[in-house]
């Protein structure tokens, strides 16, 4: 199908904006200037080796790799997003050492509300600093306030960055498929997913709910498809219901190259294998139960992708012409831009493809009945050339690995999740409803935690998140609801962590509309329209 004239198709580029198609690369800025280095948290203690090599680029340190297809200007404006984030949180350790050399003195209250407002952004809550008097300052409870002030302060400065969504929106349409739903592991090494490793612009992704090991609850999927292709015949949004375009489903799960067998997905004990079978196998029972309910003509494309959370490369399971995929069947992008940084923008992309062919031209147990149509190759081929940016991202900025190969997340979101951060290693994410589905993936974020705060005295902090629809009458009033029963589910999971205080937890509420201002909702329910600072 061609919707390369449909109506809404054309937008205007944003000033000074001189962008290629979208699917077809993006040539590299001509910018010289080079941005200053990441910030960093005190608590960044799992560190990759400084004597490893580059396993992107082999050129001379001196001489950072430029590769063709990567886009520079790009990666420049998200590593400022991320430093912003990132150093936000990285303060609050170090502001509240200084508060805790303070508490005593007599107008400790005035200061470290002078401290907060000038290191955090914020003013503290009064009642915490207004005991300090009477016995130590509880820390663990600033601690929690501060990461929950934090978020919504991040969440108010994020500024939506102008992106080329309708431009993304009609590419895929020309690829077959009018949605994209993402199911990524909660990691938080992946959290950075959409925006940074495969640099699609959020409007784009129909869903990106992430589940421990990327297990996705099937039941619940097949509803989320149901509701997009009702709208397709009730609403005509993106395109008709007989415009011949499918519900692709993709899922995420990751390793790590640098420390295989202890840093890789916790839900499968770190091995890749059994993470790739696992969602695989999620896949096929997803594809599975859609043609059983509605027919083969309600056939839905599935995509397999790996992550190497060490490098942010990835592996794509190639599909066939059936639109089965295998595990011995696939293209290593980090192999492919080793191969294509010398080479001119043509020739680089030219192998982009000629990968993809010779990936579906594997023999033995990789073998596939032919290859995928013309649009999953598009598609296939415009992730590969939008992760190269990403693979250039972390060469030009960490030497090709991050320096954090192992968890270093700064709270667990529970819920809906913020679509504001979508930085790596921020938060560990745990979709739920409630918390005896989301059990196991909770267990999951505790044992992390466990060791990367409960160990050094510090509580995990954590942000329950649900979005209302105001249009429906009731709405908001039923999530402040489920926003406080998950609130007491959780803390009597963990009763002995919350009776210690190393566990604490807040409590947001916002409309569905992409932007809506987040509502922090009080223990006893109340929530208002305002800035936490």
């Amino acid at each position: 199908m061609n919707t390369r004239n449909r109506p809404g198709r054309h937008v205007s580029p944003q000033p000074g904006a001189n962008r290629p198609p979208y699917g077809l690369g993006t040539p590299a800025s001509t910018l010289q200037a080079r941005p200053q280095q990441p910030v960093f948290a005190a608590r960044d203690l799992v560190l990759s080796p400084k004597s490893a090599p580059n396993p992107a680029c082999a050129t001379d340190p001196a001489r950072p790799c430029r590769h063709p297809l990567a886009n520079e200007l790009e990666n420049h404006r998200l590593l400022a997003h991320e430093q912003a984030v990132k150093g936000h949180f990285a303060a609050i350790i170090p502001a509240l050492k200084h508060l805790a050399a303070q508490q005593h003195e007599a107008d400790f209250l005035e200061r470290a509300q002078r401290v907060a407002h000038t290191d955090l952004g914020f003013m503290l809550p009064a009642g915490i600093l207004e005991d300090a008097w009477i016995a130590n300052l509880d820390m663990r409870a600033l601690y929690g306030a501060c990461v929950m002030h934090t978020i919504r302060l991040m969440a108010e400065q994020t500024q939506a960055v102008p992106q080329n969504s309708d431009e993304v929106t009609s590419f895929l349409l020309d690829c077959g498929y009018h949605a994209v739903d993402i199911t990524p592991c909660s990691d938080g090494r992946l959290k950075g997913l959409v925006r940074y490793i495969l640099r699609l612009p959020d409007d784009a992704v129909r869903s990106r709910k992430a589940y421990a090991g990327a297990m996705f609850d099937v039941e619940a999927n097949v509803k989320r498809w149901i509701e997009t292709e009702l709208m397709r015949y009730r609403e005509g949004w993106p395109v008709t219901a007989d415009a011949g375009t499918r519900y692709l489903k993709l899922v995420v799960y990751h390793w790590s190259s640098s420390d295989p067998t202890h840093e890789g997905c916790a839900a499968h004990h770190s091995n890749e294998r059994d993470a790739a079978e696992a969602g695989l196998g999620r896949l096929r029972e997803f594809r599975q139960a859609i043609e059983n309910s509605f027919c083969c003509g309600a056939s839905v494309d599935t995509l397999l992708i790996g992550v190497d959370t060490d490098t942010d490369g990835i592996k794509v399971h190639v599909p066939d012409a059936d639109g089965e995929m295998s595990l011995y069947r696939w293209v290593s992008n980090l192999t492919l831009y080793k191969e294509t940084v010398n080479d001119d923008a043509s020739s680089a992309r030219l192998k982009v493809y000629q990968a993809i062919q010779a990936a579906s031209a594997t023999d033995g147990w990789g073998k596939g009945n032919g290859e995928p149509h013309e649009g999953m190759r598009r598609l296939i081929a415009t992730l590969l050339i939008n992760n190269l940016s990403q693979i250039e991202y972390v060469c030009g900025n960490w030497g090709g690995r991050y320096p954090d190969i192992g968890h270093n997340e700064r709270f667990i979101s529970v819920g809906d999740g913020f679509e504001e951060f979508q930085v790596r290693n921020l938060a560990y994410f745990v979709y739920l409803h409630t918390v005896e589905e989301g059990g196991p993936d909770l267990d999951v974020g505790l044992q992390i935690f466990s060791k990367l705060n409960v160990l050094h005295g510090l509580p995990v902090p954590v942000a329950i998140h649900f979005r209302y629809d105001r249009r429906v009458p009731g709405s908001r009033e039923r999530t402040v609801e489920r926003c406080q029963r998950v609130k007491a589910a959780i803390e009597a999971r963990y009763a002995e962590l919350h009776r210690q205080g190393l566990l604490v937890c807040g409590m947001t509420v916002q409309d569905k509309p992409s932007g809506s201002p987040i509502e922090p909702v009080e223990a006893n329910g109340a929530s208002a329209l305002r800035s936490a600072r």
